[in-house]
């Protein structure tokens, strides 16, 4: 069966992406060979994107962090904007995402799980207050609450747990779907990857330019942009 049969022959479809799916919106890969992974800092980006370096070199996090994991000029892709008139079609159920840049919410994906959280929330580790992307964006150095505190992004990093409420919506969200399409992630990650054992549904897809370590489990495997596949599809 073709990619249109099954979504064709849907009636819940999940969608879980990962950091090729942004690549389109020209936010780099962390993994790929032009990803921030292979970039040279002072430190590598897994020591910076750590609680540990977060708590104990603040502001070296924060003068990465505004460099590197910012990215405002980026706009929703061919993926995102479909995502989103498929969900708004009744097709898709919900997208389960490991990127922190808000696009898919952006293009008008209403039911979406962060599992990594989001640049565009912040919150002040001393009162708890929430803040915009503005206030790291325009700020210099440490970015302070008015009490005092330290504005910490809403985002997950090493060493950190991910947020039980959201697992817990994602978990059933891939559970009770009957289409899992996993796109733009190698399933590397964990404990995001594990998420697919959950699946119980009737289709099992992969559109990623680079082989998973799903793939031999699918009923489908497209080695392709994200994109580009998707954009092809009929609602």
């Amino acid at each position: 069966m073709t990619l249109q049969e099954m979504i064709n022959d849907s009636k819940s479809i999940v969608f879980f992406g990962g950091a090729g799916v942004s690549t389109e919106s020209g936010i780099p890969d962390f993994r790929s060979v032009d990803g921030l992974y292979n970039q040279k800092y002072d430190y590598p980006p897994e020591e910076i994107l750590s609680h540990t370096f977060f708590v104990q070199k603040t502001k070296e996090f924060y003068d990465f962090y505004r460099d590197k994991m910012i990215c405002l000029d980026a706009k929703p892709n061919k993926a995102h904007l479909k995502l989103a008139e498929l969900e708004k079609k009744g097709k898709l159920t919900a997208v389960v995402t490991q990127n922190i840049d808000g696009l898919h919410t952006q293009a008008g994906s209403k039911k979406v799980y962060e599992l990594h959280g989001s640049v565009h929330r912040n919150y002040c580790t001393k009162c708890g207050k929430f803040f915009g992307i503005e206030a790291i964006t325009d700020s210099v150095g440490v970015p302070k609450c008015e009490c005092g505190g330290t504005i910490k992004p809403d985002v997950v990093l090493y060493e950190e747990g991910l947020d039980h409420d959201v697992i817990n919506g994602a978990v059933k969200a891939i559970a009770e779907c009957d289409m899992l399409i996993i796109a733009g992630t190698s399933m590397t990650v964990y404990p995001a990857a594990g998420l697919v054992r959950y699946f119980r549904g009737k289709y099992l897809v992969v559109i990623n330019r680079d082989p998973t370590s799903v793939d031999g489990q699918c009923d489908l495997v497209l080695h392709d942009r994200v994109g580009e596949v998707l954009d092809k599809i009929k609602v």
